[in-house]
């Protein structure tokens, strides 16, 4: 499996884990003070730096919005990765981090 098929593959996995969570499951606690919102926008906002990088950019701060987008905000940024055809050690490291952030949800 290619670098860019294996990123694809865990981020459809987390996003058939989340994409159909409402405001109470988003809101609850991923094991410690953060809640799962919270987890997942700091993917967000990795896969952006990664993306940013990828594309030779400026990283920038993604705009926190209603928890209700952050699926839709995942699979921006992993399209932009996606589109920038990165090297695979980037891949690799935005795939680990999906994976990580995935397993913080039993």
């Amino acid at each position: 499996m290619t670098a860019a098929a294996s990123f694809t593959s865990s981020i459809n996995r987390l996003l058939a884990q989340v994409s159909h969570w409402e405001q109470p499951r988003w809101s609850s606690p991923a094991g410690g003070p953060a809640t799962r919102a919270d987890v997942v926008f700091t993917l967000v906002q990795r896969l952006a730096d990664l993306g940013a990088d990828a594309e030779g950019r400026e990283r920038r701060p993604v705009p926190r919005e209603h928890d209700l987008v952050l699926a839709d905000q995942l699979r921006v940024m992993a399209a932009d990765i996606v589109d920038a055809t990165p090297a695979d050690a980037l891949l690799s490291e935005a795939t680990a981090a999906v994976d990580t952030t995935r397993k913080a949800f039993p």
